[in-house]
């Protein structure tokens, strides 16, 4: 059979052309300040600008001295404690609250999640008085733990995302297992969960970017160097007034993307999934 191309009008060239340029520009504005970072890493004179991309005389000068000092180390495990922690809870919590939404029938079922989501857009930052406040009364300040049970409060976005998906797994597979004698325990961990696995995968990963980028809370509730996480270590490095190890903070910088980089890579075609999968109900 004869194939014939489809030949753009000027209004569909034109907005292709611009899309290409809106995404080059995107993608530049990205690499730039990364390129930076990384010329910084290999630059021992601890500047973070440099005339040219490359520095004169690149070493791992700063890289040693990150593991020479140990603080690094200490940093990474902390956040890695909190993120793993922060993952996991969230996947219990969400798992079973988007179950209840999604399956179960409750009085302010219809209305409960949308509070929780008016209530999920205030920031961070305007409860951060009461926070510091209430945990200073009780002694609970500069304890990880405690961190992180303040960050599991937030999760009501997760509930709702899962709550969608859930929607998308067909009820009459929930009537099958009803049938054949199973109560709601027993639907939701051999029948819903494992179907929801590329969207768990979406809420635990983007747990653990958001637990690696976490600042505020951090430096409110976590006081002593410690229990610092890399958000607060990295600061650490460049907060002095008369000395700035711009050259150490980028190269903690490149290394603590590293791992999510990797993770995202392999899981990436479930995250995909996930997303799209997500989106169908609202």
């Amino acid at each position: 059979m004869p194939q014939f191309k489809h030949r753009l009008s000027v209004s569909e060239w034109v907005t292709l052309w611009l899309s290409r340029v809106v995404i080059w520009v995107a993608i530049i504005l990205v690499i730039v300040p990364m390129l930076y970072v990384v010329t910084a890493s290999f630059n021992p004179s601890q500047a973070y600008f440099s005339s040219s991309l490359i520095p004169s005389h690149p070493s791992l000068a700063n890289y040693r001295a990150l593991f020479a000092q140990g603080q690094f180390l200490v940093w990474l495990k902390n956040s890695s404690i909190v993120a793993l922690s922060l993952g996991l809870g969230q996947l219990v919590i969400t798992s079973t609250a988007a179950y209840a939404f999604s399956r179960m029938r409750f009085y302010g079922r219809k209305n409960g999640i949308m509070i929780l989501l008016i209530l999920q857009m205030f920031p961070n930052f305007l409860t951060i008085s009461v926070i510091y406040y209430g945990l200073a009364q009780v002694g609970l300040l500069d304890n990880l733990w405690v961190y992180i049970l303040v960050q599991l409060g937030g999760s009501a976005f997760n509930i709702w995302l899962l709550k969608n998906y859930f929607d998308t797994v067909p009820r009459e597979l929930d009537e099958a297992a009803i049938m054949d004698g199973a109560g709601h325990r027993q639907i939701f961990w051999k029948i819903v969960l494992p179907l929801a696995r590329p969207m768990l995968m979406v809420i635990f990963f983007f747990t653990l970017i958001g637990s690696f980028s976490e600042y505020i809370l951090a430096g409110t509730i976590i006081q002593s160097a410690s229990n610092y996480t890399l958000g607060l270590g990295l600061y650490s490095l460049i907060s002095g007034e008369f000395a700035k190890n711009w050259g150490e903070f980028s190269a903690a910088a490149l290394l603590s993307a590293a791992p999510l980089t990797i993770g995202f890579g392999i899981i990436n075609k479930w995250i995909a999934s996930g997303l799209v999968a997500g989106s169908v109900k609202g």
